[in-house]
């Protein structure tokens, strides 16, 4: 494991260190605790504790956000660090957005990648303008099939 990376983040009127980790041991529970405390609980099957466990055992790239030994923020991704990298979760803890954390995790995803590497995401609705304006373009050929539904014959 790669060492810890901190920066000064102001939260409510208090400045804090936030600790950036890459691959850092995540539990399930810690995982499950964030995306609830974030936007993106609302649409992750957060109930589903097989699922969400799996989600965490089989990503490859994880970048970490600590406030101390509080898990506020994650960019979980699923890459071959060379040419497609799937930022699958991007989650910072509501108490600590818009301190320019979730935008870290991305520059140290990115960091880990080879320089011929893609940044993949589908961008929650709230947050689809965001991307733009950090330097992201949008690609129209997404095509996504929901878990409910299977290939058609």
């Amino acid at each position: 494991m790669m060492p810890p990376h901190s920066s000064n983040v102001s939260c409510k009127r208090e400045v804090m260190s936030i600790e950036y980790e890459i691959n850092a041991i995540v539990s399930t529970d810690q995982f499950i605790g964030l995306l609830r405390e974030s936007t993106l609980g609302e649409r992750r099957p957060i109930e589903d504790r097989e699922c969400m466990e799996g989600m965490v055992k089989n990503s490859n790239l994880m970048v970490t956000a600590w406030h101390g030994e509080e898990l506020i923020g994650i960019a979980r991704s699923v890459t071959d660090f060379h040419y497609a990298c799937y930022l699958s979760d991007l989650a910072v803890h509501k108490k600590y957005q818009r301190g320019g954390i979730g935008k870290k995790l991305q520059v140290k995803t990115q960091e880990q990648l080879g320089p011929n590497c893609k940044l993949i995401l589908i961008a929650a609705p709230a947050a689809n303008s965001y991307y733009e304006h950090i330097g992201f373009t949008n690609n129209q050929r997404c095509w996504v099939l929901d878990r409910d539904k299977n290939i058609s014959s």
